[in-house]
């Protein structure tokens, strides 16, 4: 799981790579060619080991139908809530995921969340909020639909979490990944119309669909059979630490004192949930053997 935040992570870095024009007004373009790179990906994969596409898509059903709806969502919010909101307020209302990620579980799932698990989500949220609180802006009508269309964000995220324990395993839905890219193409191309992209932008935006999104949002769904809804929406936000490392290692941005400090507090309330003792379920063959695996 945590390859899968280190990979998400490395957005901002191959971004700053596009044409300047692409950056500055190509959002949807943006999106729509990571989905369509994203879908060829998993596609192929679903091809390549599991000789069938249609099939498996079908096999996932419901829950398929459910989490790839919400993986659309994911790809899709974050990008449209940045033409309207700041980067600062978007992640700001994206550190409330673990929050939400809990108590849907705790309500749909009845997973039980260990005191060490709340503290860890109460310090990672403080250390969010002092990564960005300098950048929160709140003027305008345009910054509140945006942070409105960001929490669609966390929300899709703990839907899709809470359906994928609920198949508890007993549906691959990989194939889900592969619908949210196809519904988010869908949705992406009308707004991206006509698309500008280059020869090298379309090369990047491929590394983007591939290694960004497909390959890491895979890795979730493995990771999902052996870790808790609230611990795989923790560990996500490593994301969001090091996306500004990257982006001061690859491209000179120096992060400012407040994000390495409070990127500092969400990394000790991530180790700290991981290393101190709690009630974590123990697996038997990739599934939990406590009562958090007899409700699935």
């Amino acid at each position: 799981m945590v390859i899968t935040p280190v990979l998400w992570s490395t957005a901002g870095i191959v971004t700053r790579q596009l044409t300047p024009e692409l950056q500055q007004s190509g959002r949807f373009e943006i999106t729509f060619w990571r989905s369509l790179f994203a879908a060829v990906w998993v596609g192929g994969y679903l091809v390549g080991v599991q000789h069938s596409l249609l099939g498996t898509v079908r096999r996932a059903g419901r829950a398929g139908l459910v989490s790839g709806a919400m993986w659309c969502v994911m790809f899709c919010a974050f990008m449209l809530a940045l033409t309207l909101t700041t980067v600062a307020n978007t992640l700001i209302v994206l550190s409330v995921g673990p929050l939400t990620t809990a108590l849907l579980a705790r309500a749909w799932l009845r997973q039980p969340i260990a005191p060490r698990t709340w503290l860890a989500i109460a310090i990672a949220m403080a250390g969010m909020v002092w990564m960005f609180a300098g950048s929160f802006r709140t003027d305008g009508g345009a910054h509140v639909a945006g942070m409105l269309l960001a929490f669609a964000v966390p929300i899709a995220g703990a839907v899709n979490l809470v359906t994928i324990q609920k198949s508890g395993g007993t549906v691959d839905l990989i194939p889900a990944v592969f619908l949210g890219g196809v519904f988010s193409v869908a949705l992406m191309i009308v707004p991206a119309w006509p698309l500008h992209a280059g020869g090298r932008d379309i090369f990047l935006l491929a590394l983007l669909g591939f290694f960004q999104l497909g390959l890491p949002c895979t890795l979730m769904l493995v990771a999902a059979r052996n870790l808790s809804a609230t611990e795989i929406s923790l560990l996500a936000l490593l994301e969001v630490v090091l996306g500004p490392l990257w982006a001061w290692l690859g491209a000179g941005e120096v992060p400012a004192r407040e994000t390495l400090a409070g990127g500092a507090l969400v990394l000790v309330a991530l180790i700290g949930n991981e290393l101190l003792p709690g009630n974590r379920p123990r697996t038997i063959g990739g599934r939990r053997s406590d009562s958090a695996a007899a409700i699935h």
